[in-house]
């Protein structure tokens, strides 16, 4: 469903901005490589984190830097901290290169709203403005990890310091009841880690008991990444693997402070119930048949 409108969309998209022609912007290259040089930036970058924030493999991101190269626009060299580390910067050249394409960019964005009335440009910025967010959810992914993994470890301590400054009397992880690396590896449990241009955006954890209710834990999502529908994502994926490894139903307890979680789990169908354990940092308990 909406496989249709989704290919219009791109068909229009493509040809009204240009990215058909081997000429953008008429400065004699292509949209891929001028969407390199924009994004390596003042600063410059690894190449590395260039590939992932523009979803390209690694062979084609070398032809292109490599075309900028001889181009002069682009020096490639190795990090001076880490020698296997490449970073990719602009050369003066590049960086004149890079103000050109920014002027030559604001002229077709006022091409493209200038025949337009004012309401129809409010509401063509409106929809592209709501176009980003959506794409930008469709392009988080969610996997299994290894709570052992660096990228596990970052969202899980990102999950502790947050508690930390949003709950009354502070969080001590070993106060908690616990969720260590065993009951998160299956078949005691599982971490899920969303990741955005390969970086972390948000976790969510299961511990299974068989058949019995599975326990919903380190449910967290980036501020970065807040109004994707992640955390709903994330719970349903959560529901779903639980109830695909045999449990009957998922439940879980919150902090009163997180009152957006609350909400979360109210919408998604969760009862609030008695305690079921222990948890010193819980003012709520919810539960849900699966």
């Amino acid at each position: 469903m909406g496989v249709v409108e989704v290919r219009r969309f791109n068909r229009m998209v493509t040809q009204r901005v240009g990215a058909l022609q081997e000429d953008y912007l008429a400065r004699g290259r292509p949209l891929g490589e001028d969407r390199v040089l924009w994004e390596i930036g003042v600063e410059g970058c690894d190449v590395r984190t260039l590939r992932a924030r523009l979803d390209l493999d690694s062979g084609y991101m070398s032809r292109l830097l490599r075309s900028l190269t001889k181009a002069g626009l682009v020096e490639v060299e190795p990090s001076a901290a880490d020698a296997r580390v490449r970073i990719a910067r602009l050369t003066n050249t590049g960086l004149d290169e890079r103000r050109v394409l920014d002027e030559r960019s604001d002229e077709l964005a006022s091409s493209i709203l200038e025949p337009l009335d004012e309401r129809q440009r409010a509401r063509l910025t409106a929809a592209m403005d709501e176009v980003t967010r959506l794409l930008t959810a469709s392009m988080v992914q969610v996997e299994i990890v290894d709570p052992r993994l660096p990228v596990a470890r970052y969202c899980l301590n990102s999950y502790f310091e947050e508690l930390g400054r949003r709950f009354e009397t502070g969080f001590d992880p070993a106060r908690s009841i616990s969720a260590d690396h065993a009951e998160l590896t299956l078949p005691g449990g599982l971490l899920l880690v969303a990741t955005l241009r390969s970086e972390p955006v948000g976790c969510g954890a299961l511990k299974l008991h068989g058949t019995g209710p599975a326990e919903i834990k380190r449910m967290w999502v980036s501020p970065d990444a807040r109004g994707l529908g992640l955390g709903r994502r994330l719970l349903a994926e959560l529901e779903r693997t639980a109830a695909a490894n045999g449990a009957t139903a998922v439940r879980l307890e919150t902090n009163r402070n997180l009152t957006e979680a609350i909400a979360l789990y109210r919408s998604s169908g969760f009862e609030e119930v008695p305690a079921f354990n222990t948890e010193p940092y819980a003012h709520h308990w919810f539960e849900k048949p699966l």
